[in-house]
């Protein structure tokens, strides 16, 4: 039983008092303007003052005016996570030879990595009724049965803060290329493509701030290292980025790269051909050249042209790789003795020094990629030299609009 509390009565005198001063007050001429000793602080409502009464004022309508034309200011709840129940869903065309975990990502924005792994491996997903591996590809046409997921409600575009409004302006002055399907960043050189070990800043985190209204957000569609600056491809829809990995995987993409190297290699021109596995130490992993057979090799080719020497020390090479291995071109070039200019993994030349002016930076640029556009024609874009390699050029007097005899090198 609830228990009211009642203020002890007021000596009559007082009462009396008061009552003569709303009196007075009534009679008196209105007046809007408060005495000092009335004012309120900007958080200070009518009723906190120590002298006030619980209902001496009344709500105000204007203040009902102000938070409908500041929305900003309303707390909104958290959105409940998203329940699901078995389903099974058939594979379009759109998402025809994507892989599992990317068609699940698609499929359910608010689905987390590791959740996607522990259905894969426990075998809760089934395709055509048969267990599947995350990294198989889905056929157009197929069943895949999902179990209960867990889902966060996807995160979806609106109103950026000012941090992500710099990131987006960050991106924004990288394009080299936009539609509404595709887009080709220019990377510059120490920004990572994904996050890594002690890695918080990366374009695919980057990307974040390009999610649309339906949770969908601008995806990868291969890498460059890190020191690696030029053309990187990025899909905005999800039926780009299956035709486009599609172009890479069936090697219709045609990548271009300009490097720096030490020495001048003899022939001009040539094809290199090696075995690459990834060796692992305790700092870091390198590719090393292996022989057929060995565990985790895997077969590279990449094509060189000599377009211009600097003094029998440098020279200035195109390269077209013509398969995609971790740091192919990097190790190539060593193996045939002629490493990238400020490689830390693979310049292996002793007793040589860099010329004065040059910055002991990667000089390797993704000069130019040519792949078929996913609706038709040919997307075809070229990046400009770095900051530091357009120094190493001007410096060497290398003429950066000089014929690339790259060109004419075989696609196969």
């Amino acid at each position: 039983m609830s228990r009211r509390f009642r203020k002890p009565l007021e000596k009559k005198s007082v009462r009396d008092a008061k009552k003569g001063e709303r009196g007075e007050k009534r009679g008196g001429k209105p007046t809007f303007a408060k005495k000092p000793s009335e004012k309120r602080g900007p958080g200070q409502r009518a009723f906190d003052r120590p002298d006030a009464r619980f209902g001496d004022q009344k709500p105000r309508r204007p203040a009902k005016a102000l938070y409908e034309a500041l929305p900003e200011v309303r707390e909104e709840k958290a959105p409940a996570p998203l329940p699901t129940k078995v389903q099974t869903v058939v594979v379009t065309a759109d998402e025809n030879n994507m892989r599992v975990d990317r068609f699940l990502e698609a499929r359910f924005p608010g689905l987390s990595f590791s959740h996607i792994q522990r259905i894969v491996r426990k075998g809760e997903l089934r395709v055509n009724g048969k267990r599947a591996d995350s990294k198989d590809r889905l056929e157009e046409g197929q069943s895949v049965r999902i179990p209960p997921l867990k889902l966060d409600a996807p995160k979806t575009g609106g109103n950026l803060s000012e941090a992500g409004s710099k990131v987006l302006d960050e991106l924004r002055k990288m394009v080299l290329f936009e539609d509404a399907d595709v887009m080709v960043l220019n990377k510059p050189a120490g920004l990572a493509v994904q996050g890594g070990s002690g890695l918080t800043r990366h374009v695919d985190g980057m990307l974040e701030v390009m999610r649309d209204a339906k949770g969908q957000r601008p995806r990868l569609v291969h890498r460059l290292d890190r020191e690696t600056s030029g053309c990187l491809l990025i899909a905005k829809t999800r039926f780009a980025a299956s035709t486009l990995t599609g172009s890479f995987r069936h090697r219709s993409a045609r990548k271009i790269y300009w490097a720096l190297v030490a020495g001048v290699p003899k022939p001009k021109q040539g094809r290199i051909s090696t075995y690459l596995a990834k060796e692992e130490n305790e700092e870091d992993s390198i590719m090393r050249i292996a022989a057929h057979g060995d565990e985790g090799a895997a077969h590279a080719v990449t094509y060189y042209a000599v377009v211009e020497a600097s003094a029998q020390k440098l020279a200035w090479v195109s390269l077209k790789p013509v398969t995609g291995r971790t740091h192919q071109l990097r190790a190539h070039m060593a193996h045939i003795g002629h490493a990238i200019v400020g490689d830390p993994k693979y310049f292996n030349k002793e007793n040589w020094q860099l010329p004065g002016g040059l910055q002991n930076r990667l000089h390797l640029l993704a000069r130019r990629i040519v792949i078929p556009h996913p609706r038709g024609g040919v997307i075809d874009v070229t990046a400009p030299l770095p900051p530091h390699m357009l120094q190493s050029w001007n410096l060497l007097g290398l003429e950066a609009d000089r014929f690339d005899p790259i060109e004419n090198a075989p696609e196969e």
